[in-house]
């Protein structure tokens, strides 16, 4: 094959590609930060052209779809994510982004078994000299979506990083229909500062965990404190295996605290399937054989994941109510966030060789002025259970940590309260009694 022959007959504009779209298709725009720029806006132009085609694709960070905004109504484009941050919330409050529940480690068999898909428009870096496109650091399930695509367009781009498997991380140019060329900068997305708050509670997880540790930090500030303050812990020979490598793991690494030489599977390796973060964290992972990326079904399926010892998963959660159901994606029936990967890590942790998962929230917020709790007696209708109870292991806030493990209804209601903040206890514990989970002889 004459891979430079190859490229050349496939290249076309982004105006040409997306002519192969029509009306009522579902339509792949990928994952995360290499979401195409150039086939959306095309796509976008032919709005009075189509209708009802439908778009799938997890967590926008580079800016509005160019689909959503000239069809807030729907009418001709219906946006769909896998998972919600700034960018879907929005869409979804001008009326054209819908969720789709996942759990995230099935992803890749749901597009190779169930989903229709159509076409499929991906960003990739450009072709190496044995004609593969690496789709950088969104693998979680790129490969099952090439696979399941009728027509396979790839948006190339110099500028995004080169991330190194692990395996399915890669498309050959055999299985290409159309190429785009792109330039566009690849987008950053830095994680917020952590908060004093969020500090103090990043402490008491760092108090848990031992040397040899595998690492899971899921998004947001609680999980993205524990990264940074481990940089300080003094902790030695530290694994990753995580959906996400973000900033906060850069911190470990240049203290050396990164080792993963107690890891079981991918041994002296940081595991992951998609990235996040500043150019410093895409530079380093660009090339790099220390980092293996991997489809999602490898890093968050939980027999995969229980088999490296002493896992340490740790993700946010939004609400908890007294019998230790977690929200961790909604607030009543608006969509917040997602499931991601909680459910996979909190399970793959338990059943790690000495492993733990953490579940970390601030015991109140405010809300135009009014302090919030986050315990609650129940989670308010259409608010949906991420993490079951029965899943549950260690619940978090900064007035303490508790284990869910193995208790009853009052236990767990105690439990909870314990860690609320005291400015509501005394009413979390007269509706617990009302629900008849709370002893006279409970501690007040």
């Amino acid at each position: 094959m004459n891979l430079a022959q190859e490229y050349k007959k496939r290249v076309v504009s982004a105006e040409d590609a997306v002519k192969v779209v029509k009306s009522g298709d579902w339509v792949e725009y990928g994952q995360f930060a290499t979401q195409p720029m150039l086939l959306d806006k095309a796509l976008a132009a032919r709005k009075d052209e189509l209708r009802d085609v439908k778009i799938r694709t997890t967590t926008r960070v580079t800016g509005m779809p160019e689909v959503v905004m000239v069809d807030p109504s729907a009418e001709h484009f219906r946006y769909h994510s896998f998972h919600f941050m700034g960018v879907d919330r929005r869409a979804q409050e001008m009326g054209n982004c819908w969720y789709i529940p996942i759990l995230y480690h099935e992803v890749p068999s749901w597009y190779r078994n169930h989903l229709e898909l159509d076409v499929a428009m991906l960003g990739t870096t450009p072709m190496d000299e044995h004609g593969f496109f690496n789709f950088g650091p969104s693998c979680s399930f790129s490969k099952a979506i090439t696979e399941k695509a009728k027509t396979v367009i790839l948006e190339v781009n110099p500028n995004i990083p080169h991330c190194l498997g692990g395996r399915e991380e890669c498309i050959h140019i055999s299985e290409v229909d159309f190429i785009v060329e792109a330039n566009w900068p690849f987008p950053e997305f830095p994680f917020p500062d952590p908060s004093d708050l969020d500090r103090k509670i990043a402490s008491l997880i760092i108090k848990e965990m031992e040397d040899g540790a595998c690492l899971q930090i899921g998004q947001g500030g609680m999980p993205i404190a524990v990264g940074w303050m481990l940089a300080e812990s003094g902790l030695k020979d530290l694994g990753i295996h995580s959906e996400m490598f973000a900033d906060c793991m850069m911190g470990m690494i240049d203290k050396g605290i990164i080792t993963g030489a107690k890891k079981t599977l991918d041994r002296n390796k940081i595991t992951y399937t998609f990235a996040l973060g500043v150019k410093r964290t895409y530079d380093f992972l660009n090339d790099n054989p220390m980092c293996a990326i991997y489809p999602v079904s490898y890093t968050n399926d939980p027999s995969i994941v229980r088999q490296n010892d002493k896992v340490v998963s740790i993700n946010n959660c939004v609400e908890v109510d007294l019998f230790g159901q977690v929200s961790s994606e909604s607030s009543g029936t608006k969509q917040l966030a997602g499931t991601g990967g909680q459910m996979d890590f909190a399970l793959g942790a338990y059943h790690s060789n000495g492993g733990k998962s953490f579940l970390c929230f601030s015991s109140m917020y405010t809300k135009k002025g009014t302090p919030v709790s986050r315990v609650v007696p129940t989670l308010k209708p259409g608010t949906i259970v991420t993490t079951p109870r029965t899943v549950v292991s260690y619940l978090v806030t900064e007035h303490g940590m508790v284990h869910m493990k193995g208790k009853s209804t009052w236990q767990r209601a105690e439990a909870v309260i314990s860690i609320a903040h005291p400015d509501f206890r005394d009413d979390l514990i007269k509706e617990a009694e009302k629900m008849g989970i709370w002893r006279r002889s409970n501690k007040k």
